[in-house]
Parts: C-alpha cells; structure tokens; sequence
C-alpha cells in the first residue's frame, strides 16, 4: 500500500465542530452540500432514481436520529456525519494507489479520481462510514471541506466556510483551525468538552462534537439507556450514548 499521510504534517488542522445540542435535524446541510458539490471540486454527485422508490445517490453529509429513552424524559439527538479528516486516516493508508491522501498545508483529506480505482478499500477501512462511492464515476468520493469555497477569494470573507456551515439555520455548525488552541472553534471545544468520535480507535478525528448540554432531557438530567440496549448498537451509537450518558 502506498500511504500519502504527510510525515511532518503542518501545524493548520481544518475541520467542523458540530453542536449536538443545537442540531435540529432539518438536513440543511446535507441538501446545501449536496447542491454546492453537485457542481463544485468533486461534481457530479450521482443520484439514481431520486423521486421514486429505492432512491440513492451520493451525498457527503448525512443526519442519523438517535432516540434517548423515551416517555417525559425522553428526546432525540440528531447526528451529522461526514468525513471527520483525520490526523491518521485509515483511509488513506489502505489506499493502493496513492488516490486518497491528506494534505500538509491544512489537514484537509482528499480523493484524486484520476488515480481512484474504485476497489472500495478506503470506505472498508473508515469506520465512520464517511466514504461515498459514484456507481456511475466508478470512483470514492467524500466531503472536501468545500475547498473551493474555502480558499476562494472571489467570495466574501464571511462566504469562504463549507456549504453545511453556512446554511445551518440553528449555528450548529462552526469552522475553523482546530489545529490553533486560540481560534473560535478551539476554544468552543475547551468550553463545551468537545469530544472526538470513537477515540479508541487512534486514528485522531480533526472534527469534534459538542455533546448535549445537561438536564434539558424532559424532567431532570439527561436519561441513560438501560445497559442491554446498547450492545445491539451500531459502534457510532454506542459512542454516542456514551456521550449522552456522561
């Protein structure tokens, strides 16, 4: 395997903070990120049958319910997923030809189609199921950041922030240089105990979640689930619950 981690990254880490307090689950940004792309750095994003029965298609940004107990203690939690552009991808190191790679300047993980191969390797490798393969491309695609909004300066300054951030109308979004201990969304994660996805597994997430605040579940604090129904959860839920449950 050929391995395209960067071996002196840079100290600049983009990536999202995401607010599972404020979340709402409109899909918001799910629906922006998918028009900006549609024609943007990864375009086209293939749908098949997207009005009737069966619909699919690729989409970089995807919102999961998570139901917290239930009854006057119960709510939901709404979960955005998305490529987190870790420190150590997996995805990236089990690529063969070098197609999935991190960049030095700014952390950011990318696809080059030219060289994809579509073997599929990179998303068996992602544990957070943030890979998303175009059937008609025949090629791995994922979220970008928005690099072409980002570092465009023909946008206002306020513009140049991924599709999903700039259209969440809750502001559970936030960008930004989590590689920077003095940027707004560093400092976001110390007040709030941001926390990374599934840190056990050491591939070092850059994006991080804000966990709901405590006692706004019903009555009282936030409820636990009873410990038999969490064996049976997807590894992602599981790390949710835990977070729901501190």
């Amino acid at each position: 395997m050929t391995s395209y981690v960067p071996p002196q990254p840079g100290q600049k880490k983009l990536g999202l903070v995401i607010d599972l307090d404020t979340c709402v689950g409109c899909h918001a940004c799910a629906v922006n990120c998918k028009e900006w792309n549609a024609s943007g750095h990864s375009a086209p994003l293939t749908d098949f049958n997207p009005y009737g029965p069966g619909a699919d298609g690729v989409w970089f940004n995807r919102v999961h319910s998570y139901e917290l107990d239930d009854g006057g203690a119960g709510r939901t939690v709404n979960f955005p997923r998305s490529c987190l552009h870790c420190e150590e991808p997996a995805c990236v190191t089990v690529c063969p030809t070098g197609a999935s790679y991190k960049r030095a300047e700014d952390g950011i993980v990318l696809v080059n189609p030219d060289t994809c191969i579509g073997c599929k390797l990179c998303s068996w490798a992602c544990p957070y199921g943030a890979r998303e393969f175009d059937e008609d491309a025949g090629v791995m695609k994922k979220c970008t950041l928005c690099i072409d909004r980002i570092y465009n300066e023909t946008l206002p300054e306020e513009d140049r922030v991924p599709a999903c951030v700039a259209t969440c109308p809750a502001s559970a979004r936030h960008f930004g240089d989590l590689g920077d201990p003095d940027s707004a969304v560093s400092r976001l994660v110390q007040e709030r105990g941001g926390v990374e996805l599934m840190p056990e597994l050491g591939y070092k997430p850059v994006n991080r979640y804000l966990p709901p605040r405590r006692g706004r579940a019903g009555h009282g604090e936030a409820a636990e689930l009873e410990p038999a129904t969490t064996g049976d959860l997807h590894p992602v839920l599981r790390w949710l619950d835990r977070v729901l449950s501190r």
